[in-house]
Protein backbone atom coordinates (compact mmCIF):
# COMPACT_ATOMS: atom_id res chain seq x y z
CA UNK A 1 0.00 0.00 0.00
CA UNK A 2 1.09 3.74 -0.45
CA UNK A 3 1.89 5.65 2.42
CA UNK A 4 -0.06 7.79 4.81
CA UNK A 5 1.27 11.59 4.14
CA UNK A 6 2.33 11.35 0.22
CA UNK A 7 0.99 12.71 -2.78
CA UNK A 8 -1.81 10.06 -3.97
CA UNK A 9 -0.43 9.39 -8.10
CA UNK A 10 -2.43 11.47 -10.09
CA UNK A 11 -3.92 9.07 -13.34
CA UNK A 12 -6.30 9.12 -15.83
CA UNK A 13 -8.85 6.68 -16.60
CA UNK A 14 -12.45 6.54 -18.55
CA UNK A 15 -15.94 6.28 -16.26
CA UNK A 16 -18.67 4.07 -17.37
CA UNK A 17 -19.98 6.98 -19.34
CA UNK A 18 -16.08 6.95 -21.48
CA UNK A 19 -15.32 10.69 -20.03
CA UNK A 20 -11.75 10.90 -18.61
CA UNK A 21 -11.56 11.64 -15.05
CA UNK A 22 -8.07 12.39 -13.43
CA UNK A 23 -7.51 12.27 -10.12
CA UNK A 24 -5.81 15.94 -10.09
CA UNK A 25 -9.71 17.71 -10.90
CA UNK A 26 -10.71 16.59 -7.94
CA UNK A 27 -8.28 19.04 -5.80
CA UNK A 28 -10.19 20.87 -2.95
CA UNK A 29 -12.56 17.64 -2.47
CA UNK A 30 -11.88 15.23 -0.58
CA UNK A 31 -11.79 11.70 -2.44
CA UNK A 32 -12.67 7.94 -1.51
CA UNK A 33 -10.72 5.75 -3.91
CA UNK A 34 -11.55 2.08 -3.92
CA UNK A 35 -10.84 -0.41 -5.68
CA UNK A 36 -12.30 -3.84 -5.90
CA UNK A 37 -11.73 -6.69 -7.93
CA UNK A 38 -15.29 -7.26 -10.49
CA UNK A 39 -18.33 -6.18 -11.27
CA UNK A 40 -20.93 -7.88 -10.41
CA UNK A 41 -19.83 -10.04 -8.06
CA UNK A 42 -21.27 -10.84 -4.30
CA UNK A 43 -18.42 -8.83 -2.42
CA UNK A 44 -18.41 -6.07 -4.92
CA UNK A 45 -21.87 -5.64 -4.88
CA UNK A 46 -22.44 -5.58 -1.11
CA UNK A 47 -19.47 -2.58 -1.00
CA UNK A 48 -20.87 -1.12 -3.90
CA UNK A 49 -24.63 -0.83 -2.35
CA UNK A 50 -23.21 0.16 1.23
CA UNK A 51 -21.37 3.37 -0.78
CA UNK A 52 -24.32 3.27 -2.49
CA UNK A 53 -26.45 3.58 0.58
CA UNK A 54 -24.02 6.56 2.74
CA UNK A 55 -24.06 8.08 -0.19
CA UNK A 56 -26.06 11.58 1.32
CA UNK A 57 -23.78 11.18 4.48
CA UNK A 58 -20.28 10.84 1.73
CA UNK A 59 -21.70 14.18 -0.20
CA UNK A 60 -22.58 16.21 3.41
CA UNK A 61 -19.23 15.32 4.26
CA UNK A 62 -17.54 17.05 1.13
CA UNK A 63 -16.13 13.44 -0.22
CA UNK A 64 -16.40 12.67 -4.04
CA UNK A 65 -16.38 8.20 -4.50
CA UNK A 66 -13.92 6.51 -7.28
CA UNK A 67 -14.81 2.91 -7.67
CA UNK A 68 -11.35 1.40 -9.60
CA UNK A 69 -11.40 -1.78 -11.27
CA UNK A 70 -9.73 -3.74 -14.42
CA UNK A 71 -13.94 -4.03 -15.62
CA UNK A 72 -14.55 -2.54 -19.13
CA UNK A 73 -16.42 1.11 -19.50
CA UNK A 74 -19.39 -1.05 -20.94
CA UNK A 75 -19.56 -3.62 -17.65
CA UNK A 76 -19.10 -0.76 -15.10
CA UNK A 77 -22.36 0.86 -16.94
CA UNK A 78 -23.92 -2.18 -16.54
CA UNK A 79 -23.14 -2.45 -13.04
CA UNK A 80 -23.99 0.96 -12.33
CA UNK A 81 -27.50 1.05 -14.06
CA UNK A 82 -28.23 -2.61 -12.31
CA UNK A 83 -26.75 -1.50 -8.86
CA UNK A 84 -28.17 2.12 -9.19
CA UNK A 85 -24.86 3.62 -7.87
CA UNK A 86 -24.69 7.39 -7.94
CA UNK A 87 -20.96 7.65 -8.24
CA UNK A 88 -18.41 7.32 -10.76
CA UNK A 89 -16.67 3.70 -11.60
CA UNK A 90 -13.32 4.09 -13.45
CA UNK A 91 -12.09 1.33 -16.13
CA UNK A 92 -8.21 0.14 -15.75
CA UNK A 93 -8.19 -3.01 -17.74
CA UNK A 94 -4.78 -2.64 -18.46
CA UNK A 95 -4.21 -2.38 -14.25
CA UNK A 96 -2.32 0.26 -14.37
CA UNK A 97 -3.68 2.59 -11.80
CA UNK A 98 -4.67 -0.59 -9.86
CA UNK A 99 -0.23 -1.34 -10.03
CA UNK A 100 0.41 2.14 -9.40
CA UNK A 101 -1.78 2.45 -5.91
CA UNK A 102 -0.15 -0.89 -5.01
CA UNK A 103 -3.62 -2.71 -4.95
CA UNK A 104 -2.57 -5.31 -7.88
CA UNK A 105 -0.99 -8.34 -6.12
CA UNK A 106 -0.25 -12.03 -5.75
CA UNK A 107 -3.47 -13.93 -4.73
CA UNK A 108 -4.01 -17.68 -4.08
CA UNK A 109 -7.11 -19.34 -6.10
CA UNK A 110 -7.55 -22.71 -5.33
CA UNK A 111 -4.16 -23.59 -4.97
CA UNK A 112 -3.08 -21.70 -7.51
CA UNK A 113 -0.77 -18.12 -7.79
CA UNK A 114 -2.54 -15.42 -9.84
CA UNK A 115 -2.64 -11.63 -9.93
CA UNK A 116 -5.79 -10.06 -8.63
CA UNK A 117 -7.33 -6.59 -7.04
CA UNK A 118 -6.91 -6.21 -3.34
CA UNK A 119 -10.30 -4.81 -2.06
CA UNK A 120 -8.70 -1.98 -0.88
CA UNK A 121 -9.80 1.86 -0.57
CA UNK A 122 -7.35 5.08 -0.03
CA UNK A 123 -9.32 8.40 1.50
CA UNK A 124 -7.12 11.47 -0.09
CA UNK A 125 -7.69 14.88 1.54
CA UNK A 126 -8.58 18.25 -0.03
CA UNK A 127 -4.83 18.67 -1.42
CA UNK A 128 -3.94 15.06 -2.95
CA UNK A 129 -2.60 14.07 0.43
CA UNK A 130 -3.43 10.40 1.21
CA UNK A 131 -5.09 10.65 4.77
CA UNK A 132 -5.68 6.81 5.86
CA UNK A 133 -4.65 3.93 3.86
CA UNK A 134 -7.64 0.79 4.13
CA UNK A 135 -5.95 -2.79 3.08
CA UNK A 136 -7.89 -5.99 2.80
CA UNK A 137 -11.46 -4.56 3.68
CA UNK A 138 -14.80 -5.82 4.15
CA UNK A 139 -17.12 -5.01 1.59
CA UNK A 140 -20.32 -4.79 3.32
CA UNK A 141 -19.14 -3.26 6.44
CA UNK A 142 -15.94 -1.14 5.16
CA UNK A 143 -17.74 2.21 3.64
CA UNK A 144 -19.00 2.70 7.38
CA UNK A 145 -15.76 2.70 8.61
CA UNK A 146 -14.73 5.55 5.69
CA UNK A 147 -17.53 7.45 6.74
CA UNK A 148 -16.58 7.44 10.54
CA UNK A 149 -13.22 8.68 9.67
CA UNK A 150 -14.14 11.82 7.23
CA UNK A 151 -13.36 14.73 9.57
Amino acid sequence: MLTVGTIAPDFSLPDQNGEIHTLSQYRGQKVILYFYPKDQTAGCIKEACSFRDRMPQFTEKGAVILGVSKDTVASHKNFEEKQSLPFTLLADPDHKVLELYDVWVDKNMYGKKVKGTERSTYLIDENGVIARAYQKVKGATHPEDVLADLQ
